[in-house]
C-alpha cells in the first residue's frame, strides 16, 4: 500500500503515525482522525501531512483506501491441481523445447564462467541451480544484489543465467541492462517469453503457468518447471563436458 519513497519523506511524527496504522491496518479504516491522533501519540495536523504524503487530498480519502487495501488483502485457495504441471513436462519433453535446451546448454557448455541471477523465491532457485552445475562439472556462482561489483571488462568468457517469474523485476532489469554492456551471454528463465527481461536475454526459456501472488505482493507461483529447466540444462551440459 504504502510506497518506499513515500515511507522515506516521513519526519519522525509522522513515522509515528505509520507504524501505528501498519500495526492495526483493519481498525484504522473505522477511527475517526482525532482518535488516531490520539493513539499514535501525535497532533491532527500531523495526521493531515501524513495523509498528503501518501498521496491523499485528505483523511477520509486515505481512509477509504485502508478499507480498498484491507477488502483486496484475502488470499483466494490455491489449487492442489497438478494439471499445469503436467501440462509443462509434456511441452519439456517436446522437439522444440529440447532444441532451445540444446542450444543453451551448448552457450553453457564452452562459458569459463557462468553466474545464476535472481531475487526473492528465484534467487533460491539460483542458489541451488549453482550449486546443481558445479555438481556437474560447470562452476557456477550466484548473484542476488543488483549494486554487486561485478568486473565485465575481463577476458573470461562468461554467461548470466537471470531468473524471474515475471519477468518486469525492476532490480533484475538493472543487472541485466548492466550485463548487456558487456561480452556476456545472457540466457533468461521466465514464465513468458513476452517480458521485459526475456526480450533483454539472447536466449530465453519460458514455461507458462499461472502466477499467483496476493495483494501484498506474496509470491505463491510454482518454482518446479524453473528447477526442472535448471536440472535439465545441467545434466545437458554435464554431457557436453564429458564429450570433450
Amino acid at each position: 500500500m504504502f510506497h518506499v519513497e513515500e515511507i522515506q519523506s516521513l519526519n519522525e511524527l509522522e513515522l509515528a503515525v505509520y507504524e501505528y496504522i501498519m500495526r492495526h491496518k483493519s481498525a484504522v479504516s473505522y477511527m475517526r482522525i482525532r482518535e488516531l491522533a490520539a493513539e499514535a501519540h501525535v497532533s491532527t495536523s500531523t495526521v493531515l501531512r501524513f495523509c498528503k504524503k501518501m498521496g491523499c487530498d485528505g483523511y477520509a480519502e486515505f481512509k477509504l483506501r485502508m478499507k480498498e487495501y484491507n477488502g483486496q488483502k484475502k488470499v483466494d485457495k490455491l489449487t492442489e491441481d497438478l494439471s499445469e504441471l503436467k501440462a509443462f513436462f509434456e511441452r519439456l519433453e517436446t522437439e522444440k523445447f529440447q532444441k532451445k535446451l540444446e542450444e543453451a546448454a551448448s552457450v553453457l557448455a564452452r562459458m569459463e564462467r557462468v553466474i545464476f541471477v535472481g531475487i526473492g523465491s528465484s534467487g533460491h532457485v539460483g542458489q541451488y541451480g549453482a550449486r546443481c552445475f558445479t555438481n556437474m562439472g560447470k562452476f557456477s556462482l550466484y548473484i542476488s544484489d543488483p549494486f554487486y561489483p561485478i568486473n565485465m571488462n575481463d577476458d573470461i568468457s562468461t554467461a548470466a543465467i537471470v531468473l524471474s517469474v515475471s519477468g518486469e523485476s525492476e532490480q533484475v532489469i538493472k543487472i541485466v541492462n548492466g550485463l548487456k554492456r558487456s561480452s556476456w551471454k545472457i540466457i533468461s528463465i521466465t514464465n513468458t517469453e513476452q517480458s521485459t527481461i526475456s526480450r533483454l536475454a539472447d536466449l530465453n526459456l519460458s514455461y507458462y503457468i499461472t502466477m499467483r501472488r496476493d495483494s501484498e505482493n506474496v509470491d505463491y507461483t510454482s518454482q518446479v518447471p524453473v528447477m526442472c529447466i535448471v536440472e535439465a540444462l545441467g545434466k545437458k551440459i554435464r554431457n557436453r563436458l564429458m564429450e570433450e
